[in-house]
């Protein structure tokens, strides 16, 4: 007897939830910006559509205790029949144990074009920008004490994103750059007693946290290898998502000298696996989750995470 497409959609989403083990995207999410996207259409005779737009509901928990959950809106326009144009605006919120935070996230902008494509294949590039919209500087309430990166709603920074993509039927295979520009981050984190000793959870569960005194990003490298088994109107994939920092981050130290810190260059690994529904030419769902396999030692940053979960709606028209 054949298994209903919606009936395993429904399971999945009712099991997934309680697997959350895994790493998704630990970069500033330019691994599904553009061209390299997850789980990307290859359907030659379906129309290609003007405008899109999609609400994506994050929940990503941390290395610590904070748990990053964020509703996403994307808007897609088609100019010049050739060029896709993407816009992203996160809506964070972080609860943890230093308390709650929440305000829009950092802006992605991405402009995407079809380089090669043949009934076979297809090859995407794309260009981008993420732009910041505070200085990462949020405080826990009612003091005066600046929270680590994994409470704050931005990272601080104007980042340089390219990357380009190879798309068939089966296959996806991608690659990303991510270049930090310009620095407005004024976090002043420091795991010490001197700022810390009024916290009533101890300095233990402080020094989980590392410093991030006014950081200065690496750069990022990034590739998806994703295997997709597409049915009439439902996708099923798995992938591995490695991210590799290929600078180090650098902060403040207490000579209000830039130092770079050790641990914070190597690779952050994660394995992929989602499903992606079409209930028509026009509306389609699309969940994603991310398993760790492994992730850099230090992390000021506040990107890595334990596990991600991704739920997304698309409507084209």
């Amino acid at each position: 007897m054949p298994i209903n497409p919606k009936t395993i959609i429904i399971i999945t989403l009712l099991i997934l939830p309680y697997l959350g083990f895994g790493q998704g995207c630990s970069d500033a999410g330019f691994c599904t910006m553009g061209a390299m996207k997850p789980a990307q259409d290859f359907n030659k005779k379906v129309p290609v559509q003007l405008r899109s737009i999609g609400l994506t509901l994050y929940e990503g928990q941390s290395n610590t205790s904070p748990i990053i959950r964020a509703g996403i809106i994307d808007f897609g326009l088609l100019i010049a029949g050739q060029y896709d144009f993407q816009v992203k605006v996160p809506y964070m919120r972080i609860d943890g144990n230093f308390g709650t935070t929440s305000g829009l996230g950092d802006i992605s902008l991405s402009l995407t074009k079809s380089l090669h494509a043949t009934p076979e294949y297809t090859i995407m590039a794309t260009l981008g920008t993420k732009i910041p919209t505070n200085r990462s500087n949020l405080q826990a309430a009612d003091r005066q004490a600046v929270l680590p990166m994994y409470y704050q709603t931005s990272l601080g920074t104007f980042d340089f994103i390219a990357g380009g993509t190879f798309l068939n039927k089966e296959w996806m295979i991608s690659a990303g750059y991510q270049q930090p520009l310009v620095h407005i981050n004024e976090n002043t984190f420091e795991p010490t007693e001197a700022k810390w000793s009024w916290y009533e959870g101890g300095m233990e569960y402080v020094r989980k946290h590392d410093g991030s005194r006014m950081l200065k990003r690496g750069a990022d490298v990034m590739m998806r290898f994703e295997r997709n088994f597409r049915m009439s109107r439902l996708n099923l994939n798995i992938g591995l998502l490695p991210i590799y920092r290929i600078t180090r981050d650098q902060v403040l130290n207490d000579n209000d000298e830039y130092v770079k810190l050790d641990g914070t260059r190597g690779l952050a690994l994660s394995a992929l696996a989602g499903l992606n529904y079409k209930f028509n030419v026009f509306s389609s769902i699309q969940l994603i989750y991310g398993h760790k396999i492994t992730d850099r030692a230090v992390n000021p940053d506040g990107l890595t995470r334990k596990h991600v979960i991704n739920l997304s709606y698309n409507y084209n028209f």
